[in-house]
């Protein structure tokens, strides 16, 4: 990984503990779906998968002047559709992924797969080339939802989706499921969570559906969406329901039985990450210069498998607060004030000012030791307490 410029040496002092993820992405889907603003790409021919591997691999080599030495915890698989591809190229991912870098020997390795009869039947040969964890992106189980979010699968396909993963041996599943859907009423988004939930799989991750710039739906948003008081109803509803069948909510739209996604927590906490694939993004802090690095590779596929080179810049470090306090407020068990110095390298006192603000408007609660943590008005209100450490102009 190079320098797109040249900077001074910076000033921040990191900790020694911090974690290192790393992000894989994979830029192909069957069909984009009409509310998503991912880098995803329609298929328009076979995928090639031993170019992309090629390129992964040389990504990955570029980047590791950058983390010499350190050991790899997590590794995250995201698309696009990260299923289309076969067992045997992720085999051969893991294997020189581990040829090249330390990975931790129960490293939590996530992929994304989508129910599909292509994709499931290759369920056994994703856990034999060593993925210990899944995540289903059903999001909802209504056939008629199913159609007007654009999904190419049915009822019947997710849930034999969640059958195949666990007879593969998968026990570390996830289900993506949206709520707050067209025309939804608080039924039928709970008999949605609820099949979910009989599911038994060990993490939920539960989420409204937002209109994102430049989708589909945002350019024509579908009729007969939820108003905010029937979407608070459903969601002060699902939160009962899934404390009552044991799911422990531990960020803003994620819940677990035992274990969270070590991954996600990585990214909220302000961990680092190698992002590698089109489109991948990266953070990672480096001591040897002083600076925080944020990576950006090639979006589309055909440009990234020509040139898989990183864009790199330096996060000033006024701005570090604000990006700090983006994924500490959406942990509900907070953060400490020395994790915030080891990760940002910044003392506390560039924090402590502004988090006085956010308690008196009663969104922080009172410090003790160096343990913060948002009240429940201020976890309902996460974005306002974000906006305060915005730089100002």
């Amino acid at each position: 990984m190079k320098l797109n410029f040249r900077a001074p040496r910076g000033n921040l002092n990191f900790g020694q503990d911090i974690p290192l993820g790393l992000y894989i992405h994979t830029p192909w889907c069957e069909k984009k779906c009409p509310y998503c603003d991912f880098n995803s790409h329609p298929l328009r021919a076979p995928i090639p998968e031993t170019l992309y591997l090629e390129q992964l691999l040389k990504d990955l080599e570029n980047t590791l002047p950058a983390i010499w030495g350190r050991r790899i915890s997590t590794i995250f698989i995201g698309g696009g559709t990260p299923s289309l591809l076969s067992g045997a190229f992720y085999e051969a991912l893991l294997a020189g992924i581990r040829a090249r870098v330390g990975l931790l020997p129960d490293a939590e390795i996530t992929l994304e797969a989508n129910p599909g009869s292509a994709e499931v039947s290759k369920f056994a040969a994703f856990r034999d080339a060593g993925i210990n964890r899944i995540s289903i992106g059903a999001q909802s189980f209504s056939n008629a939802q199913l159609k007007t979010l654009g999904r190419i699968h049915d009822r019947s396909a997710a849930l034999e989706a969640f059958a195949q993963a666990k007879a593969a041996g998968f026990t570390n599943i996830n289900c993506d499921i949206m709520f707050a859907l067209p025309g939804q009423s608080v039924g039928e988004a709970m008999l949605d969570l609820q099949t979910a939930i009989d599911l038994e799989t060990s993490h939920l991750s539960w989420y409204q559906l937002t209109l994102e710039p430049n989708t589909a739906f945002h350019h024509q948003p579908p009729p007969h969406l939820p108003d905010e008081g029937l979407q608070a109803d459903i969601f002060e509803t699902g939160l009962e329901k899934l404390s009552a069948s044991g799911f422990s909510r531990y960020e803003i739209s994620a819940y677990h039985r035992d274990k969270p996604c070590y991954h996600n927590i990585g990214y909220w906490s302000f961990g680092d990450y190698v992002g590698i694939g089109a489109g991948a993004h990266g953070k990672l802090s480096r001591p040897d210069l002083g600076q925080l690095h944020r990576t950006t590779k090639p979006r589309h596929p055909k440009a990234y498998l020509e040139d898989c080179e990183a864009t790199t810049t330096v996060v000033a470090p006024e701005e570090i607060p604000f990006e700090f306090m983006l994924g500490a407020c959406r942990l509900k068990e907070g953060f400490t004030l020395m994790d915030y110095e080891s990760r940002t390298g910044l003392s506390r006192e560039t924090l402590l000012p502004t988090l006085a603000k956010a308690q008196a408007n009663g969104w922080v609660a009172p410090i003790h030791g160096d343990k913060v943590q948002l009240t429940d008005s201020g976890y309902r209100l996460a974005d306002s307490v974000v906006s305060l450490f915005l730089k100002d102009d």
